[in-house]
């Protein structure tokens, strides 16, 4: 990917630039929590956005993305917003920093990456966030704090992109720490690392290879919910609540908003649970909190899809310690926690049973829990 970016480059615009990339994301557990104010626990990956980038002397940006095969070029003011989609994701991150009282002037960019689109890996965040990274070091003398970095992406989706989503994608693209993973409050920004190795156990992503987009889909009305619940129980979040508050207030909320809190609620505690066990070792625990939570993703919060249910079904029967659909929902993956021996044979039958069923074969990724946004070096 590195020696095409750069032969792109050089082509287009003459010379070299400075690569930077950022990772795409995996959350272990703690789905949906992240803008209820809850706790999220993700992990950098090994899949990523790279870009060589060089400031060009003007008041004009001009990118081009590999991967579309696409061009586009903009100014720096807000009516200046490039019609491609892509673009905004960029233009965003510029008018964030701009907003924020940093320095963006013109720059030439190649950029390309691996990480699956659709899959529920945070491309967008990625993207945001290599650019991010780059731009506070090429321009701002790197001023900007990293969660800074996340909030520029976050805001970014809201403002240019048209998606109310949280914090965690940024965050864990741009914080992300090798062989470790991160519990985030969403609320108060704190985080921890924990040291993440799997003993006698894989990781591993089944993608189905069914694609979703976000902003036409119900993920801001599952925020809506969620919002409208909060209100009634008198709390900021449903961080604040528990399930006695809701079950008394239970005849003022829709059985809809009452199944969408619910969910939230107990996924809270699970991600707690699974923090507890993962200091102890125990990934029996891990696993079964990884189950409850895809089973209330899929039947109170209504996110899953009948080919991740499958996956989800194919890997209780191989007997897999943890499985759960894994991302914003409607499509995307399952995060699957296997016992190594167990791994070619739970490979082999969901490959096999999906594709029967489906007429299309899930693609496989292992998980490698790897860096956060940085400027590239030679490993």
């Amino acid at each position: 990917m590195k020696k095409e970016i750069k032969e792109k480059f050089t082509e287009l615009y003459g010379g070299d630039g400075v690569l930077f990339v950022a990772p795409g994301r995996f959350n272990l557990i703690g789905e949906h929590t992240d803008y209820n104010g809850g706790f999220v626990f993700p992990g950098a990956i090994d899949k990523m956005i790279m870009a060589d980038i060089r400031p060009n002397g003007t008041d004009r940006v001009n990118v081009y993305s590999m991967d579309l095969g696409e061009k586009a070029s903009f100014g720096l003011n807000e009516e200046d917003a490039p019609k491609e989609q892509w673009a905004r994701y960029i233009f965003g991150v510029c008018r964030e920093i701009i907003k924020r009282g940093g320095r963006v002037n013109g720059f030439d960019a190649v950029f390309a990456g691996n990480v699956p689109l659709g899959a529920g890996l945070s491309s967008s965040a990625a993207l945001e966030s290599c650019f991010a990274n780059a731009l506070n070091e090429l321009f701002n003398d790197n001023k900007f704090p990293r969660m800074e970095l996340a909030k520029i992406g976050q805001s970014t989706e809201h403002n240019y992109c048209g998606v109310n989503c949280g914090i965690m994608d940024q965050f864990a693209s741009v914080h992300g720490k090798k062989d470790n993973l991160m519990r985030l409050d969403c609320r108060s920004g704190e985080f921890e690392y924990f040291p993440f190795k799997l003993d006698g156990y894989k990781l591993v992503l089944v993608d189905s290879r069914v694609k979703h987009e976000l902003v036409d889909s119900p993920y801001n009305k599952r925020r809506e919910s969620c919002e409208r619940v909060a209100k009634t129980l008198g709390v900021d979040t449903l961080r604040d609540a528990n399930m006695a508050m809701l079950e008394a207030e239970k005849d003022k909320i829709s059985p809809e908003d009452f199944r969408r809190a619910k969910y939230v609620i107990e996924e809270k505690d699970r991600v707690l649970e699974v923090c507890d066990a993962l200091e102890k070792g125990d990934l029996q625990t891990v696993g079964k909190c990884m189950y409850g939570t895809h089973e209330g993703l899929s039947k109170l919060y209504e996110v899953s899809c009948e080919e991740l249910d499958f996956l989800n079904e194919v890997a209780r029967d191989c007997g897999v310690t943890g499985s759960r659909i894994m991302g914003g929902g409607f499509g995307g993956c399952t995060v699957n926690l296997v016992k190594e021996d167990l791994y070619d044979h739970f490979i082999e039958t969901a490959v096999n049973k999906f594709t029967e069923r489906y007429g299309h074969e899930p693609k496989i990724y292992p998980v490698i829990v790897s860096d956060g946004a940085r400027r590239y070096e030679e490993q």
